[in-house]
């Protein structure tokens, strides 16, 4: 299956999940392939073939983006160099959760999360240590005696019961020991951070230097502005001034390249709930492009009041539609 086709699937499968789904981010270089919004729920998408072309700087830039827009990023891939993803297995790469696509069904449509996660060492489950006490004590069972059953040590039951991970092989023993499972579902859009062990969400880039006045006037304007490198956007600004959606910027000479990137932009605000604006070094010939704003730099440096702009950007762009 090409990577095309693929992307074509995923997007279908959460469309017909009740997903608002966003345009295909079809253009370089690019952290996320899909925004999809459910409620709630709103995840960040990169669809692969093989998740080793997930590299470090693609994940921090998609944990970055998961924090600004208050959305889950997700992994969705079919195999790596030796091996096909295992189906209801949650796997890992640069602290972002990654699944195959029948993984994605079940938690998308079926509304069954995956109960295993892999780790180095192999594959773990979640055990709800206070359900397993409880069914021990009922039992009759002492620690020892459960932990002689598992053929580990008594202070490793304990631990399960404090709520340390256990292998599978040993949640299996578990549930055949009392006729019921023990495992907890890995919360998946919550980014499975219960399971998952990585560093906090790495800092933001610089901005480029061609961007730094567009980033200077946002900031003396009030907007706290976190500068991007592998998204259709150059930055996410937030308001520190006003409760506001978060705003997306571009900057560039307005070409056809930019025009494509700011129509993605406001597909992605439809989704995401977000703003956006793309500043031109000239003035474009009109003043959005499918509800995200033009405005010249010119424009931007002539303008002195916070509110004037904040004004200038919502009169030209459109309120994204809320679902």
């Amino acid at each position: 299956m090409t990577r095309a086709a693929l992307v074509d699937n995923i997007t279908a499968m959460l469309e017909d999940a009740e997903f608002l789904v966003s345009d295909r981010c079809d253009v370089r270089p690019r952290s996320f392939d899909l925004a999809a919004r459910r409620g709630e729920d709103l995840v960040l998408l990169k669809i692969l073939g093989n998740i080793d072309a997930f590299d470090g700087e693609t994940g921090a830039e998609m944990r970055r983006l998961g924090k600004y827009l208050d959305g889950t990023p997700l992994v969705i891939g079919l195999r790596t160099r030796d091996e096909k993803l295992k189906p209801e297995v949650v796997y890992f790469r640069h602290g972002v959760p990654v699944f195959n696509p029948d993984t994605a069904y079940d938690l998308f449509i079926e509304d069954v999360p995956p109960l295993i996660y892999a780790a180095p060492g192999g594959l773990y489950v979640s055990i709800d240590g206070e359900l397993l006490a409880d069914k021990r004590e009922t039992k009759g069972w002492s620690l020892g005696q459960l932990a002689s059953e598992l053929g580990v040590s008594r202070r490793t039951v304990s631990k399960y019961e404090d709520g340390m991970n256990a292998s599978i092989e040993v949640a299996i023993e578990l549930e055949d020991l009392f006729g019921r499972p023990f495992s907890a579902p890995v919360e998946v859009m919550e980014g499975a951070e219960e399971v998952r062990d990585t560093d906090p969400t790495p800092d933001a880039p610089d901005a480029e230097p061609n961007d730094q006045h567009v980033v200077t006037t946002l900031t003396n304007a009030g907007f706290r502005v976190h500068p991007t490198q592998r998204s259709p956007f150059n930055a996410v600004s937030e308001d520190t001034d006003q409760d506001r959606r978060q705003l997306l910027t571009g900057h560039s000479e307005f070409t056809r390249a930019a025009e494509k990137r700011a129509r993605i932009m406001s597909s992605i605000d439809r989704v995401a709930n977000t703003r956006s604006v793309y500043f031109t070094e000239e003035k474009a010939h009109r003043e959005s492009v499918d509800g995200t704003a033009l405005v010249s730099c010119d424009e931007l440096a002539a303008i002195d009041d916070p509110d004037e702009i904040r004004s200038l950007i919502r009169e030209r762009g459109s309120e994204p539609a809320e679902s």
